[in-house]
């Protein structure tokens, strides 16, 4: 259709498949509509608002948007509340089907009209859509104050639109009451990203606070039943893997300071059975106002790999003004993790401090599979830390969507 207006002399040139109500000029807001002849004339009206188009999609646009090729074929933008704007993108396919498109402060919704009429007179605080259940945001009146391109109704120019919604992100069910007209339409989420893609725009505009559907980064739901189903998992593979396996005494040897200070002693060959485990060596001495650092080193006999680890034992004591102090322990313990089967020996190092006079002997006791089901817990106690941050941080989300909303569900 071209239709040329007839007070800025812009043409406008966009094939549209349904019976025009009203035109628009997108250069100069004039409206238009089908006279006794049924040609477009001017009706006297004009749309001047301070509201602009800047950033956004024009008449005439095309782009493919989920697989579909749509053209742009009218654009209105409304006002509710007094400041608060958004602008609505109708969209016709080739068949002649109608979707939109509505901008919000850079989050944007996908819409479609569908059949479902509903009874909202009283306004329900809950609505169920299909098998979605969506809450009551708001009702409100709309006032329609700026537009261009071609439209199927007649735009209520003069009245107030009355629109009610429900929410439950990503969707929305939004109805709109023009005079004695209802119409329902059913809309999702879609990423910003996705519309500039489709068609093409250079500029659009910067999002804003957090959007009437937007959806959190994460289904918090869904992570916490995929959390609990890992859950049982890591429990029953520990329970699997450790199942009849037993603590191994590897090593039970007693040093002293004239045979071994120094002077590395090599362990009895042993072999580990059955899953990965720790091998904790418990170290106890007679340690007296000194110090001894012991070196333990894993040798695996097949591949020759060695693991180390080292641990000072150091225990000091007296009496000093008037009261006995004490600090370190005879007895200490280290541990070497994931243990895996295969054949070993151990080779241990004690040093004694060159001052050791009194002190003479040291124990050494390694045991495998201490029983322990640390390393299950800890993953748990991880993957619960994790979904309670998620739920703080998507609890704030959701406060921030409905801070403008008379039915929020969140007290303040």
């Amino acid at each position: 259709m071209e239709v040329p207006c007839s007070n800025c002399q812009t043409v406008t040139r966009v094939e549209v498949a349904f019976e025009v109500r009203n035109f628009v000029c997108p250069n100069c807001q004039s409206v238009f509509a089908p006279n006794n002849n049924g040609l477009l004339a001017f009706t006297g009206q004009k749309l001047q608002h301070e509201q602009t188009f800047e950033n956004g999609l024009t008449v005439g646009q095309k782009g493919v948007l989920k697989g579909v090729a749509y053209t742009v074929v009218g654009i209105i933008v409304k006002k509710a509340y007094g400041t608060f704007y958004w602008t609505e993108y109708t969209l016709q396919d080739a068949s002649g089907k109608f979707r939109y498109l509505a901008d919000s402060e850079g989050h944007w919704i996908f819409l479609e009209e569908v059949t479902e009429k509903y009874n909202l007179t009283n306004r329900p605080r809950f609505l169920k859509h299909g098998d979605i259940d969506l809450r009551l945001y708001h009702h409100t009146k709309v006032e329609i104050v700026g537009a261009k391109g071609f439209f199927d109704l007649s735009l209520p120019l003069k009245g107030n639109v009355f629109m009610i919604e429900y929410v439950n992100p990503p969707y929305i069910v939004s109805v709109e009451r023009m005079g004695p007209d209802e119409v329902t339409f059913f809309g999702t989420h879609i990423n910003r990203k996705e519309v500039v893609k489709a068609f093409a725009m250079e500029r659009t505009n910067a999002r804003v606070g957090t959007g009437i559907v937007q959806p959190f980064f994460v289904n918090v739901r869904g992570v916490a039943i995929v959390f609990c189903v890992a859950a049982i998992l890591i429990f029953l593979t520990h329970i699997a893997v450790y199942n009849g396996q037993k603590s191994q005494d590897v090593l039970e040897q007693t040093f002293t300071i004239s045979e071994q200070n120094n002077k590395s002693f090599v362990s009895k060959p042993f072999t580990l059975e059955g899953g990965s485990a720790p091998l904790t060596v418990f170290l106890d001495s007679d340690i007296d106002n000194s110090w001894l650092n012991v070196s333990v080193a894993l040798v695996n006999e097949q591949t020759n790999e060695e693991v180390y680890a080292d641990k000072d034992v150091e225990y000091y004591h007296g009496y000093e003004g008037g009261e006995s102090w004490s600090e370190g322990d005879r007895r200490e313990t280290l541990q070497l993790c994931g243990v895996a089967k295969g054949r070993y020996h151990l080779l241990v190092t004690p040093m004694w401090a060159p001052e050791n006079q009194s002190n003479n002997y040291m124990r050494v006791r390694a045991v495998w599979n201490q029983p322990s089901t640390w390393n299950a817990w800890f993953q748990i106690i991880a993957m619960g830390i994790l979904l309670a941050v998620l739920y703080f941080l998507n609890f704030n989300f959701e406060k921030k969507r409905w801070a403008d909303s008379d039915y929020s569900p969140y007290s303040e």
